[in-house]
Order: structure tokens, then sequence, then C-alpha cells
């Protein structure tokens, strides 16, 4: 696969955010539910008067009900159409799009830019709350309620043991054909002075639903239903643990995605289309 651009067109870097409460995810479906894409893509095919739809490229694809703060997406549009509408274009989309999605920059992409392979890390945050009385009514599209008193330093005891390089078959929906190893580059906990637990989840990529899983798995831990060591043991075992619950979607938001500098982005690319393996041969496919 080729990161040139097609000639005639110049690719287009979007950065957005969305509250993801009313979205079936980011990925347009089939069966026609709303998705950020969808939306982002009729919007841009609208403010430029286009009979043809010009597909998006996401750098971390979310699920139905996840949030974003810090997403990022790339999209080819023709020269001469981008030249006509690039000054006007954000207040355009601005005033067509919804008030849960936004677009916050539109600027032509760098040499080699891919949104979704240029990229080295996507930082997420899960929010919970202990507090026996509840969420907050302001924080409830944001912040999950745990009904049970956690202890912050079992779980980032507990979240040593999953930090590195591993196969997180464990704590992924395996898809046919896709690699579970990823490389878990932060996994802590921090309590706001508003009493909300936030995990901090830093990764070169994510599986389908991995950080929710690993959230679940320490919340466990935390509330004391499970011993320390319990998230290390079931990542070791490699297949997926019925206790290991799968938390729910609106406490999930994509803070941050991490691009190497330019001349890098290249090298960047190939690095990330390689099949990936463990040292030793415990690798996966793909």
């Amino acid at each position: 696969m080729s990161d040139d651009v097609q000639p005639g067109f110049v690719r287009v870097r979007l950065d957005l955010s969305y509250d993801g409460k009313d979205f079936s995810g980011w990925a347009k479906q089939a069966r026609g539910q709303r998705t950020v894409q969808g939306d982002i893509e009729d919007a841009l095919r609208t403010v430029t008067r286009s009979k043809e739809t010009y597909e998006l490229t996401v750098a971390g694809r979310t699920d139905a009900g996840v949030h974003a703060r810090g997403q990022v997406a790339h999209v080819d549009l023709p020269v001469e159409l981008w030249a006509e509408h690039r000054e006007k274009l954000l207040r355009r989309l601005a005033g067509r799009l919804s008030h849960d999605v936004r677009i916050w920059k539109v600027a032509e992409a760098p040499s080699g830019f891919n949104a979704r392979f240029s990229a080295v890390w996507r930082r997420y945050a899960y929010r919970v709350t202990d507090n026996p009385g509840g969420v907050d009514p302001l924080l409830r599209g944001h912040v999950l309620w745990h009904d049970w008193p956690l202890d912050m330093d079992a779980m980032n005891e507990a979240a040593t043991a999953l930090v590195g390089e591993h196969d997180f078959a464990a704590y992924c929906k395996k898809r046919e054909g896709a690699t579970t190893i990823r490389t878990l580059q932060e996994l802590r906990w921090e309590r706001r002075p508003d009493g909300v637990l936030e995990a901090t989840v830093k990764a070169d990529a994510f599986c389908h639903n991995m950080v929710r899983s690993l959230v679940g798995a320490l919340l466990f831990v935390g509330d004391g239903h499970r011993p320390v060591d319990w998230p290390g043991k079931v990542l070791a075992a490699g297949v997926r643990d019925s206790a290991v619950h799968v938390v729910r979607p609106h406490g999930l938001t994509l803070e941050e995605v991490g691009y190497p500098a330019d001349e890098l982005l290249a090298a960047r690319n190939l690095e990330a289309r390689n099949r990936r393996s463990l040292p030793g041969g415990g690798g996966g496919c793909c």
C-alpha cells in the first residue's frame, strides 16, 4: 500500500473532537446508523458542493459511545477543490456539523502523512468515580460510576505487569487476520481533586476492546475482588478470561495522537504496516 497522494489531489489533515453518546462509533455502517465518519463526510460533500464523497482515514477508530478530544483524520481532495474552499472550509464545516462533533483545524498535510499509519502513539483516558452518591450529573456522560471504594495504589501496582510489549489476546476482541501484539507505553491512575479517578492509557496502537478490558481488570483489583497479581496472570495466560469485564464506553476518551517529525513519516508508515511478533517466536499475524 502506498502513501503517495494521487496526482491532482492534496492530502488534508483534520484535527477534531466529538461526544460519542449518539454515534454508532467512528466508522460508517452498512445499515446507515449515525457515525462520526458519515457525518463529517456528508458535511464535507455539502459545503464543497461536491457530487463525490471523499473518504476519511482516521488515527483510531472508536467504538459506539466512546468520545474523542484529540482525534486526527485525513482526506484527499482535488487540488482545485482545496484551493477554492481552504480559507472558509473550517467555518463552513462548523456551520454544517452537529454540535456533538467539531473540527478544530484543517491544513495541508506534510508529504508522507497518513493519519493512521504515521501515528506513533495514541493516548486515552478512562474516568471513574467511586463516590457513594454516584456521578456528578454534569459529568454523567463521561464518567463511570463504580459502586465500590477503589484502592488506587493497588490498581497502579497491578498495572505495572501490563506495561511493555505483550500479546494482549487476553484483553482484546480477536479479529481475523489481525495481531494482538501491542506496546503499552503507559498505564497509570490518578485521583483528581474532584475525586474522579482517571486512567491514562498510552500505546503505539490498540486492539478492539483493549482499553476497556484493561480498565475492567484493574477495577476488580481496586475494589478488592481480585489480587494485585491477577491482571498480569490473565495477560500471561493469553486467552480471553470471562472474569475480565469490558467496562462501558462512555468513560473512555481518545485524548491525543502522536506523530513523528515530518522527515520520519514515510519510515513510520512502513514500520506500522510490518508484521509484528514477540521475541522468541510468540508472534501473531498481520
